[in-house]
């Protein structure tokens, strides 16, 4: 079963959880701000945000399995690419993704923390 979120409540500051770039893009890390298991364990995310647009988001190091995890670093994260932030926000909620089949709890739990990341960086710009 897949876990809730934490909490929003640490600063940025404090524990580097969004970062920004010398070209104003602001990384966002979701380590921290969600616990989350897909399959095996926790599937934290980087989230990668210019001028209120997506630019990427790109997997960290997890335990999932590797052919069933690569369907989403493939077909489900490019889709954030170049989406506002609020239509990213709408889009990570779903519940149906059709890019994951055989990896349906990594891919839940990695919109759940694009989600996380999202809603950090709204709070905390």
């Amino acid at each position: 079963m897949i876990a809730l979120c934490c909490g929003i409540s640490a600063s940025a500051a404090d524990d580097k959880v969004m970062t920004q770039q010398p070209d104003g893009t602001y990384v966002i890390n979701s380590t921290t701000l969600c616990n989350v298991r897909g399959y095996r364990a926790t599937t934290p995310v980087e989230v990668y945000i210019q001028k209120g647009k997506i630019v990427k988001v790109v997997a960290l190091p997890n335990k999932e399995t590797k052919q069933y995890f690569e369907k989403i670093t493939t077909g489900l994260l490019p889709r954030y690419t170049s989406l506002k932030v609020a239509k990213a926000k709408r889009q990570a909620k779903v519940e149906t993704v059709d890019a994951c089949t055989g990896a349906t709890f990594s891919c839940k739990a990695v919109q759940k923390n694009i989600s996380a990341a999202l809603d950090y960086y709204e709070a905390n710009k």
